[in-house]
């Protein structure tokens, strides 16, 4: 490709961005190329500064230094609505949606086709927008109200929002975080027919396999500065690996004396009135229990009822060889539980406060001095965990609210390795976390067992749930229907029992 060809296909173009917040420096001197009919991953650990730079794109915060350039021209993005302006759209991880509002509401919603005198011109909404559902092969009504979709429909009515605005330049953040395989696999299809269209996109995934299958082009940040950009088709995934983290990553998963002691956690036919039954296991000191199975299989639902969030109808715990009642999170922390919950944001930390004060919340006895909860010794032991896991941040007092998603995923994990648990349950403990902070996770959680804390794992991740686990546990339909032992299992063999493929044997 000739140089001219190629500078006349670049749709966007950062040249020498920087942006500091109080304490940290989030970028600098940080450039990018979209160009026209192509596809480029931004890569780089939680905290290297993507989502700062997905802000700037999308007007939500000036940069500091630098320019932004739309087909050559310099442009100042002064809010969302003027990099709309622009062409510059970005759909994000989590949709942001009115689920009480129809599909074509919300697909127009801040910029409504009007007709002389100022009305909404309702009639040309509903056509449009059935048009734009169309293009994007949605199998539901533009009149259907939003809170009857699933994660994967809202999504493809983020993507008609966006070519609703005419939007050129495509921002896709973490898009497949909560989408099946087959789901991802008819994104992938519309990504396609969006580069047909000649639109660029930024995609931003931690998935190595999303990345090498859907983009042409890359580039790398770390701690906030660029550091290497290319084609796909030159670049191999080791060579990501040491831009991204700036080392090399070797054993992908930890190595450890795998010494287990008596069972501590004893549970028989445990069952729910609607979401699973007869669930009986073992758990034993120092192990690395698995769960495996295909969304919808019950498994997040299982960990609900063992940590007391919801109600059983049946079925008998049993914790160092004596029955007890967990009916309440309280209860379950009493009897040495913890629980790192799948929805961190929703579940896992309170956004407004400072990460001290997460990290000690569900264990504040320790620092309470003659009835006074003493703030040094709050901060003193956040920092000693959060250390530890390698936690970025500007300090004990910076807001959760304010760190990148995997930085709060460390946090939800260190509040309940600060209560000290016999028994940690981990409910995907590594979604939409970097390879860096995957590695301090893994390590940390096999550094516990190794301790003699006992794990429960809930992952979807099969290279995680073999490397990781002593014993896997596979779900299918709210009922365990398999059990492999350290070494049985293999991906083909998980997959096939998840979903009742008789064809492979277990």
């Amino acid at each position: 490709m000739s140089a001219n060809r190629d500078a006349s296909k670049v749709l966007l173009g950062l040249e020498g961005v920087s942006k500091a917040f109080p304490g940290v420096r989030a970028l600098e001197d940080v450039r990018l190329t979209l160009r026209a009919g192509e596809v480029t991953a931004l890569i780089g650990e939680n905290g290297a500064g993507k989502s700062t730079l997905v802000k700037i794109l999308t007007g939500l915060c000036r940069p500091d230094a630098g320019r932004i350039m739309v087909e050559g021209r310099e442009v100042k993005l002064e809010g969302v609505r003027e990099a709309a302006r622009h062409g510059i759209v970005a759909i994000h991880q989590e949709t942001v949606m009115f689920d009480d509002l129809t599909v074509a509401e919300n697909i127009f919603m801040g910029h409504m086709p009007r007709r002389r005198g100022g009305l909404v011109d309702w009639p040309q909404i509903k056509q449009r927008a059935a048009s734009l559902l169309a293009d994007v092969d949605a199998d539901f009504s533009a009149l259907a109200f939003v809170s009857t979709l699933s994660v994967a429909q809202k999504h493809l009515v983020e993507i008609a929002r966006a070519l609703s605005q005419e939007a050129r330049i495509i921002i896709m953040d973490e898009p497949t975080a909560a989408l099946s395989g087959r789901e991802i696999t008819d994104l992938y299809k519309i990504v396609a027919r969006l580069k047909a269209q000649g639109r660029a996109i930024l995609f931003i995934s931690h998935k190595f396999d999303e990345i090498f299958a859907i983009a042409d082009n890359w580039a790398c940040l770390r701690d906030g500065v660029h550091v290497g950009e290319g084609r796909m088709d030159a670049v191999t995934q080791p060579d990501l690996v040491r831009l991204m983290v700036g080392r090399p990553v070797g054993q992908m998963f930890p190595q450890r004396q795998r010494q287990q002691g008596p069972v501590v956690l004893e549970v028989r036919e445990l069952s729910h009135p609607t979401e699973f039954a007869d669930i009986s296991f073992t758990l034993r000191e120092g192990e690395i229990l698995g769960f495996y199975g295909l969304v919808g299989a019950g498994r997040s639902e299982v960990m609900q009822a063992l940590f007391g969030l919801t109600a059983t109808t049946a079925g008998s715990i049993r914790i160092g060889g004596k029955p007890v009642t967990i009916d309440s999170a309280g209860a379950a922390i009493r009897a040495g539980l913890g629980f790192v919950p799948e929805d961190r944001q929703h579940e896992g930390v309170i956004l407004p406060l400072p990460i001290y004060q997460n990290v000690t919340l569900a264990g504040l006895q320790p620092h309470v001095r003659l009835g006074v909860l003493q703030r040094s010794s709050e901060v003193a032991a956040s920092r000693a965990i959060t250390s530890e896991l390698d936690l970025r941040s500007a300090g004990q007092d910076q807001a959760a609210g304010q760190l990148s998603g995997g930085n709060q995923q460390k946090v939800v994990i260190a509040k309940w390795l600060a209560t000290g648990p016999k028994i940690l349950i981990l409910d995907e403990p590594t979604k939409g976390i970097d390879i860096g902070a995957k590695a301090a996770v893994h390590e940390f959680i096999s550094a516990g067992a190794a301790r003699g804390m006992a794990v429960i794992m809930v992952s979807s991740e099969i290279p995680e749930i073999i490397g990781m686990a002593d014993r896997i546990m596979v779900m299918r339909a709210g009922r365990i229907v398999a059990e492999f032992a350290r070494g049985e299992a293999t991906p083909e063999k998980l997959v096939a029992v998840a979903s009742a493929d008789v064809g492979v044997a277990a």
